[in-house]
Parts: structure tokens; sequence; C-alpha cells
């Protein structure tokens, strides 16, 4: 018998260890709040609400977020909110879960596969909200996040994951962790906030910009993708490059952020 689909294309966590190991992998919650992203039918809710100072799980499901609220309508460090995660300020959850406003949130979630993307550049630019995060996304994405420079799965993604903090795969997922069970194998992220452009001197908005021009076309050299941006005269690339230590003909996904950070510097985007 097929497996029923669920509306929203959501895939819920049953394996109990994997629940464990998930919840685990945030650390001590006992003095934070920890914010959830579409707890579904609770399978990690729980397990939170035994051990956060405060819980709030996010649930866009019109008809799951009323059961939610009805199971955890008598715990007064549970609230559970009926809104999409894509329009939520951060900020403004902070200075609503019981705590001084300051303390940043712990931010735990079962991602949807159709808008992992969407949610996490919403996180990121989020990130002074957010202490870590700890996400199950599709393996494949999980391996751009946590990619190397200078090796294949490196691109956007990857530097931009890794300009607001520190990525680490943990685990992978099968299939039959989840029901539905999925056509792919997802895996377990960690993600300490720690935005890197202080460091770099670089603008965010500017830097980020410039990011997406660098692996506009992936099979393009850094510099022809910078000249087809018109970023600056091919000379000025070159010579910008040349300062970071560069040939002419590195591509994007070979050259490091503190690089990177250089050559914006340098053209003066």
């Amino acid at each position: 018998m097929s497996q029923k689909k669920p509306k929203l294309g959501q895939n819920f966590l049953t394996d109990p260890s994997a629940r464990q190991r998930i919840v685990e992998a945030l650390g001590d919650i006992s003095t934070s709040t920890v914010l959830e992203i579409g707890p579904g039918r609770g399978a990690l809710t729980d397990l939170l609400a035994k051990r956060a100072r405060y819980l709030i799980a996010v649930e866009l499901d019109r008809a799951l977020a009323p059961r939610l609220k009805e199971t955890w309508k008598h715990a007064e460090h549970v609230a559970i909110l009926h809104a999409d995660i894509l329009g939520l300020d951060l900020a403004t959850v902070q200075s609503k879960s019981g705590s001084s406003g300051n303390d940043p949130l712990v931010v735990v979630g079962n991602l949807p596969y159709y808008i992992t993307s969407d949610i996490l550049l919403h996180l990121f630019a989020q990130a002074a909200s957010i202490t870590r995060a700890v996400v199950m996304v599709q393996e494949e994405v999980a391996d751009r996040l946590a990619a190397h420079c200078g090796t294949s799965a490196y691109g956007l993604l990857s530097a931009t994951a890794q300009m607001h903090g520190r990525v680490e795969k943990l685990f992978p997922l099968p299939p039959e962790a989840f029901t539905p069970s999925p056509s792919v194998t997802s895996a377990v992220v960690r993600l300490e906030m720690r935005p890197r452009f202080e460091e770099l001197a670089v603008d965010r908005t500017g830097f980020l910009r410039f990011l997406q021009q660098c692996f506009r076309q992936k099979r393009k050299t850094l510099a022809n993708n910078l000249k087809n941006a018109r970023i600056a005269e091919t000379a000025e690339i070159l010579a910008a490059m040349e300062e970071a230590g560069l040939s002419a003909a590195v591509r994007a996904e070979a050259v490091s952020l503190e690089s990177m950070g250089l050559i914006f510097q340098r053209l003066n985007v």
C-alpha cells in the first residue's frame, strides 16, 4: 500500500534513535529558548520540551498546528505558533520568549526539501538572533553546506553558509527514518552561527551579492564571471586576483573566502 503524501510535502521523522541523536546534537539547552521549525506531529517536540527552558514550535500546517496547541496548552514553557517560518522575525520571537530578549535562539528542524534553501537563507539573514542550529536536510544539500573550498561540492551555498558560521555534517538519515519515506537520503547538519563579515572587513549585503556573481556560471573562471557581471574592467579584475595570489584561470570553487574578501575590497564593489 502506498503511503499518503502530506499536503505540504512533509516527511515526518519517526525513528526514535534519530530523534534522540538530533536533540543531543543541540547540546545543553536547559537555559535556552529553542525554536523548532515544522514540528509536524511532534516527534521532537516532546524531547525538546523536557530539556529546554522555553520552546517555541512554528508549524504552518493548518491541521497540525491546532493539534499541537491542544497537546501543549497546559505547558507554560511551550508555545505553538501557527505561522510560516519564512515570515517570522526572530528578534521578535526572542523578545517574547520569556528571556531578557538578548539570548540567542537555538534552532532545530526538519526542513521541507522544496524550501530548504529559502529557510536556510532566512536563518542566515537573522544569524544575530541564533547561537546554533541543528537541521535535517537532503544529504546532497548537507554535503554542499559543509564542502571545503577546492572540492566539486563547494559552491555559492557553501560560501554563503560558511560566511555565517561553522558547518558540520553530523550523520545521515535513511529514508526509512521518515514517514512517508522520501526517495533520497537525508542528513543532520549543525551550524554554529559565527558571521565572518566583520572579520573579513566586508559589507554583508554587498559581499553576498558579489559571491552570487562569482559563482554565477560554475564552469567559467572567476575572472570571466566577474567580467560578465560588469563588476569591473578585465584589467582591474586580474590585478585584484593577482594581489590575492590567484591565477587568471582559477574558478570560484577553488578560492577561499579570505581571498574573495580581498578581491571584493580591491575592486571596491
